[in-house]
């Protein structure tokens, strides 16, 4: 599960300090190598860094990547446009949540 700022001492990092680690990490993801999960949660704040009225946000499935061996997990829509496609193909999501490596590429 990726860390979330809450997780993280107030004192240590601001928001904009936060998320820039995880776009200077997002450019370093390969898909070929990529770790991938998914879990529930706010689709509109996947990090869970906003305070969003019921009102404001939206549950669904938060997809996830980073690097083997790394602690930073980026959400797929802060990954590069050419990362995010192809890891639209290069995994299967199953029911639980965990990813595989498919055989080939289906197109």
């Amino acid at each position: 599960m990726p860390p979330s700022l809450p997780d993280v001492q107030a004192d240590q990092m601001t928001v904009e300090q936060w998320l820039a680690i995880r776009k200077e990490a997002a450019v370093n993801i390969d898909p070929e190598t990529a770790e991938v999960f998914w879990e529930y949660g706010s689709v509109r704040d996947p990090y869970g860094l906003y305070d969003l009225t019921n009102e404001e946000d939206n549950v669904g499935r938060n997809y996830f990547a980073r690097s083997p061996g790394s602690d930073v997990w980026v959400h797929f829509g802060d990954l590069p446009k050419a990362t995010r496609e192809a890891q639209s193909w290069l995994f299967r999501r199953d029911s639980n949540g965990s990813a595989s490596k498919k055989k080939s590429n289906p197109k």
